[in-house]
């Protein structure tokens, strides 16, 4: 998948305060790559796949085939936007919510065409597993299904390759179908990156059991992090596929419910794996902070012993070690040696003592 990030400039949101509803304005991230379409039109027995950088060309495109599926990637481009919109008669505030990349994911129904929000998550492994979000609109019509992401690169590559060699019933179907078969796959995709999360929990558990690092806490907490993320994108999505399994619309086959069914099951399970992994995260953490401790504790032990040891060897040392004039002991000649040999017997005692006691 291409790097979404890798062509980002700051860009200011403050344009879009303040304007009448429906105005078309991009707000999010800038991008500077331009804006290309891939069309792809199928039916039963043919399919017809073009990539277009003109909107011009793309709208001619329009119900040459049974169905026809318009890839935008790009919003940054409201002009775009707009073109597609009034060409295809899409009300003037699903363009904006399109434009808007901080939607939640929602469906909308219209007359003529369903509108749908949805997140496309992922790990980039060449950010150090960062995890990212994209929105993806949908936009499906009588015959046509539009879909519009922030940046090229995508997880759609399995749909297209069941249009291209046939598998299933993608191309015996309509733009409803179509609609069904990229959710499923977005959200398919969420196992990707639940499995990606796994890893990283079992390599933070094996460190904290075997290291015990004072320096892990950072990584928890992006851990942490990351999976409140994830939960906040697919909570919505369980809500959008429960809604498309009651939607009563013309644009929407009954035949296709099984299937929305199908997927919000794959969701459920999604969000209890989060669940399942953000109780580990929070064990991992509580296992960090009892390994921090354990090894503090074994330190305090150390040094109480050693400080134990000391503490008599300090006491015989500090009494001959006052100027009295008169201390018998000092006048003999065994003195030294027999000083030492007690210190020495008496700090191997109490290493005994404390060995026969298993504190050492």
């Amino acid at each position: 998948m291409a790097d979404p990030k890798s062509d980002l400039i700051p860009h200011d949101p403050e344009p879009r305060v303040g304007l009448p509803p429906g105005s078309v304005v991009f707000v999010g991230a800038e991008r500077t790559h331009p804006v290309t379409f891939q069309v792809l039109g199928y039916g039963p027995g043919h399919v017809a796949e073009t990539t277009e950088t003109c909107v011009d060309e793309v709208l001619g495109s329009r119900d040459t085939t049974p169905v026809t599926w318009i890839n935008v990637s790009g919003v940054h481009d409201a002009s775009v936007i707009r073109s597609l919109g009034e060409h295809f008669h899409v009300h003037p505030l699903v363009q904006e919510d399109i434009a808007h990349t901080g939607q939640r994911p929602k469906l909308e129904a219209y007359d003529d065409l369903l509108y749908f929000v949805v997140n496309m998550v992922y790990v980039d492994d060449r950010e150090d597993e960062t995890l990212h979000a994209e929105q993806v609109s949908l936009l499906v019509g009588e015959q046509t299904l539009i879909s519009f992401q922030e940046a090229p690169g995508d997880v759609f590559d399995p749909v297209r390759e069941r249009i291209r060699t046939g598998r299933g019933h993608i191309r015996d179907r309509g733009p409803d179908y179509l609609a069904y078969a990229l959710l499923d796959v977005i959200v398919d995709h969420y196992f990707v990156v639940l499995e990606a999360f796994g890893t990283r929990t079992e390599a933070l558990e094996d460190v904290i059991v075997e290291e015990a690092p004072t320096d892990v806490e950072d990584d928890l907490h992006d851990l942490r992090r990351d999976l409140i993320f994830l939960r906040r994108m697919t909570w919505p999505m369980r809500e959008v596929l429960s809604q498309l399994a009651r939607l009563e619309s013309p644009l929407w086959d009954e035949a296709t419910r099984p299937y929305v069914r199908d997927t919000y099951d794959h969701v459920v399970q999604v969000l209890d794996l989060v669940e399942a992994l953000r109780d580990t995260a929070s064990g991992l953490h509580d296992l960090h902070m009892t390994a921090i401790s354990t090894r503090m504790n074994e330190i305090m032990k150390v040094l109480t012993i050693i400080g134990t040891i000391f503490i008599p060897l300090t006491f015989i040392a500090g009494i001959y070690g006052m100027n009295f004039e008169h201390m018998p002991e000092l006048g003999w000649p065994w003195a030294y040696p027999a000083v030492w040999g007690m210190m020495l017997v008496l700090a191997g005692g109490l290493l005994l003592y404390f060995r026969t006691r298993g504190w050492i």
